[in-house]
């Protein structure tokens, strides 16, 4: 740990996060010791004041800034010691400094600048006329006589040494930290983005409703100045921030130029406006900009884990053989039969759909694995052929008195997974086409499990996705999945490669010996098993066995998130009638904390939980509804799929999904879609407000 002045870091993050000082203490000893956060959040809550993972996987954003801010505080300092003087009044600045940005605008005036005006003129030695100007003490006459003295060298003539002094203090102006603190203020709050076309600009294109239109700063939704950007980025649209030049010049004229001032200060005012204008303003810009995309892209990239966090917790559909359905045209819809435990059983291709609309077949074909397998669910894709199948499915159903109920999944990702080398491992005899099928099956079994082989960004649950910034993408993903993956357990006898190196404390290496070990010795008995796989050492072991299951094992607490460090506790409570249990009391009795006590008393109540089991179960359906049956005012059905900040899209049978925009969302204005919708969430009634049949276009709402 950074450990040169544990005592400001401590109070910096006390400042930044609600936490007591006592709490961030041993939190920063818990990181130091090689805890993970789904570890700390589950068995230290004691130690945090209960902060669950989310507190926690902030506390570790601020912890990451506040470490890199201090040390660039030191650099800083002896930066400007080594070109400079230190001055007491610089460093209690620096040591005062509770951001990067401030830190900067402090070091600013001692970075070395190559080739400026400004170091142009300062190596022709006109610093000292430059020092005259900005005091200003001089009439325009006497100034000139003075700036003769400096023509010599490089320096032809006295307009030159004038225009050197000037450059000087440009610089300086555009250096000044409250200057430049207090433009950028005024920039991000009252600032104006101005959206032009370019002449590659496509007047039907993507951006068509962007162009020649301005947008606040401090209001600029973050997906909209993303999409803006990303215009941009491919030179159709150019953007500029304006804000009130006036009345900037003016505050130059009257608190920057001396009062004492003689008719030299003319000379010194062009100099800063100068500064202004070719220095200070395109920098803060450039600032600006970076500001609004770090915005932006936090927001998108909360968006993108709350839809994965809701994703990755849809319930799961247990106790059924289930038929996954990659439907498709010419190609036919792949098939595929996977068993209560999602492992694969048989696979066929049927052709019920154009161009071959062959139902007697594929019927027959359906009915057979069907009766084969006791198959009772199916899960359906939602790409191309999704209707169309769904209407195969549902005259099955009505013509043939069986009961296939099936309900739509997103394939977003089932090719890409199909085509990974993940996928290649697991089915090394099937075609790519049936693997697609296996994973739209299994996504609807255990969504958890099935989803995590396959890159987040593939799912098609964000927006923006490939705009924001691609390593804090990357790392909120991981850390949604890793704390949703501990907080439902997983069972280590069938867990996949992906699915365990998600486990607190193990990673992709030590699975890949999890999954070894139990190639060569058969399930895992006991948790104290795991000591014996390569590479998982006694603080692996720590943090990662609370989170794993094993159904059969000899002891009844290794199916349950009981730590074993806690296994003499549960011995004692198992007997007693737990709902009548004092916690306070019997917590100091067995001398344990009350809130791991807790915890202990609600997974010997609920044995094997999975916190999945409380949501909502998914829906399953055996009728279709086609956009030609829609009018404006009905009412459908449908499974929110995606999320953005604009609106919702709603999967209702067709083949594009419906949309609510947030205006229609709630009869009370919302900030935010999240307030009121969930990923996989059901929406029993929803009323239909607009079609548009020729571009498969429905919109929705709530209200």
């Amino acid at each position: 740990m950074w450990e040169k002045d544990i005592n400001t870091l401590v109070t910096l993050l006390t400042k930044k996060i609600a936490l007591k000082k006592e709490h961030v203490e041993n939190i920063l000893k818990l990181l130091d010791e090689g805890a993970t956060i789904p570890f700390i959040a589950r068995y230290r809550k004691e130690m945090t004041g209960g902060a669950d993972d989310e507190v926690l996987r902030e506390f570790e954003g601020v912890f990451l800034g506040a470490k890199k801010l201090l040390e660039r505080k030191e650099e800083v300092s002896r930066l400007i010691a080594e070109r400079a003087t230190l001055s007491e009044t610089i460093k209690k600045s620096i040591d005062a400094a509770e951001s990067l940005r401030v830190l900067e605008d402090i070091y600013r005036p001692y970075k070395e600048k190559k080739n400026s005006r400004a170091s142009t003129a300062i190596e022709n030695g006109l610093t000292p006329l430059a020092n005259m100007l900005e005091k200003a003490l001089l009439s325009v006459e006497e100034f000139k006589s003075k700036a003769k003295e400096f023509v010599k060298g490089s320096v032809t003539s006295v307009d030159e040494a004038i225009s050197g002094a000037q450059d000087i203090l440009a610089e300086r102006y555009a250096d000044m930290p409250k200057e430049r603190e207090a433009i950028r203020a005024n920039m991000l709050r009252h600032g104006v983005l101005e959206i032009k076309k370019t002449k590659s600009f496509d007047e039907n294109g993507t951006f068509k409703n962007f162009a020649l239109k301005s947008e606040k700063v401090a209001y600029i939704p973050s997906h909209r100045y993303l999409a803006v950007m990303r215009g941009v980025n491919e030179k159709e649209l150019s953007v500029k921030i304006t804000i009130d030049l006036e009345r900037i010049e003016q505050n130059i004229k009257e608190y920057k130029i001396p009062r004492n001032a003689l008719s030299s200060k003319e000379l010194l005012f062009e100099a800063y406006k100068d500064g202004l204008k070719r220095l200070l303003l395109p920098s803060l810009e450039r600032e600006v900009h970076v500001e609004l995309k770090e915005r932006a892209d936090i927001a998108a990239i909360a968006v993108f884990g709350k839809n994965l966090n809701q994703l990755l917790m849809t319930p799961p559909v247990t106790k059924r053989v289930i038929l996954g359905v990659d439907p498709a045209f010419r190609t036919g819809c792949k098939l595929a039969v996977i068993d209560e435990n999602g492992n694969y059983l048989e696979s066929c291709v049927v052709y019920p759909t154009e161009p071959q609309k062959d139902y007697e077949n594929s019927k027959n074909k359906v009915i057979t694995l069907t009766n084969k397998y006791n198959i009772t669910g199916v899960a359906i894709g939602n790409g191309t052929g999704s209707r169309e199948t769904q209407e195969f499915f549902a005259r099955i159903n009505k013509e043939e008195g069986v009961k296939l109920n099936y309900t739509v999944v997103s394939e977003a990702g089932a090719s890409v997974y199909s085509a990974s080398k993940i996928a290649s491992q697991e089915y090394p005899n099937l075609d790519v086409t049936i693997r697609g099928a296996i994973s739209i099956a299994q996504r609807l079994q255990d969504p958890m499990a099935a989803l995590v082989k396959i890159d987040p960004k593939s799912l098609g649950i964000g927006q923006y996705q490939h705009d924001v910034d691609q390593k804090l993408l990357e790392k909120k993903l991981s850390d949604v999945t890793q704390d949703l993956v501990n907080r439902v357990g997983v069972d280590i006898n069938s867990a996949s490669l992906s699915l365990l190196s998600y486990v607190a404390g193990v990673g992709a290496k030590v699975a890949q010996n999890i999954i070894a070990f139990r190639e060569e010795n058969g399930a895992f008995k006991t948790k104290e098993q795991l000591l014996k796989v390569k590479g998982l050492g006694k603080k692996a072991y720590e943090q990662a066995v609370g989170f794993i299951r094993i159904k059969n094992s000899k002891n009844i607490f290794d199916n349950s998130g009981i730590h074993p460090e806690s296994y003499g506790v549960a011995k004692k409570l198992i007997a007693l009638d737990l709902t009548t249990i004092d916690v306070k009391e019997k917590a100091k009795e067995l001398d344990v904390g009350e809130e791991t006590l807790k915890d202990i008393i609600k997974e010997l109540q609920k044995p094997g939980f999975d916190p999945r089991e409380e949501l909502p179960p998914i829906p399953f359906k055996d009728g279709i509804t086609d956009i030609k049956m829609l009018s404006v005012g009905s009412f459908v059905s449908g499974v929110v799929r995606n999320i953005a900040d604009f609106g919702a899209f709603v999967d209702i049978g067709l083949k594009n999904d419906g949309m609510i925009h947030i205006s229609k969302m709630s009869a009370t204005k919302i900030s935010h879609p999240l307030e009121v919708l969930s990923l996989n969430q059901y929406l029993p009634q929803i009323e239909v407000v607009s079609i548009d049949e020729e571009k498969g276009k429905v919109g929705l709402s709530l209200i």
